[in-house]
This record gives structure tokens, sequence and C-alpha cells, in this order.
């Protein structure tokens, strides 16, 4: 189910372009980046990012500028008014996200609880 982008999350310039990047470099134009929730990391939930392929029946499908998230709804309740990113530092370079529903986040942004 393809949904317009900004009803449920956004992503920012930096982080469209490092997705358009890395799926040229894997010369694959099917892939779409995934993000989940798993539980653990120090706040108690933990973002998840892979590029896949696979689409499982109850997935949402989410695009803006060309680019597709695909997300559980499970996980998009925890997201939902959501913001992703892409941070280059010292400590190196990852997806992070701005999440509006989480009470506490760690130090480093990988993990929150609600």
């Amino acid at each position: 189910m393809e949904k317009s982008f900004k009803d449920y999350l956004t992503f920012t310039e930096k982080a469209i372009k490092k997705i358009k990047e890395l799926v040229a470099i894997k010369d694959n134009n099917n892939l779409k980046l995934r993000i989940y929730i798993n539980g653990g990391g120090c706040s108690g939930f933990q973002y998840q990012f892979i590029f896949d392929t696979l689409i499982n029946e109850d997935d949402i499908i989410i695009v803006q500028s060309d680019i597709s998230l695909i997300i559980d709804p499970i996980s998009l309740q925890y997201l939902y008014g959501g913001k992703i990113d892409y941070l280059e530092n010292l400590e190196g370079s990852k997806f992070i996200v701005s999440n509006p529903n989480a009470k506490n986040t760690c130090g480093c942004g990988s993990s929150f609880s609600i």
C-alpha cells in the first residue's frame, strides 16, 4: 500500500541523497530502505535500517523524491511523524531518526523508549 510520505515520515535532503547513492552503488533500482524497530539498546527500542527488495503483505511503502521506504505497521506506530536524516561526523556515518514519540533517547540516538 503506497501512501504520501509526508503523512507518516519524512526524509531530509541528506538522507535522500545518501539513499540514492547507496542504491546506485548496489546497481539495483529495486532496492528500498526498510526501517524497523527491535527491542534492545540502552533505552528499550532500537532503530534498524536495511536495504530490501522483499515486501511483505502487510508492509507499507512510502515514497518521497523517487526513493521508497518499507515499514511494517507495528514499527510505523512508533515512528509516526518522525524524520529520517543521515549524519556523518567523527564517530562515523549513519541514518538517524528524529522521533516525536520517543520519551527518552540514548546519547548515540540509535535507541529510544516510549
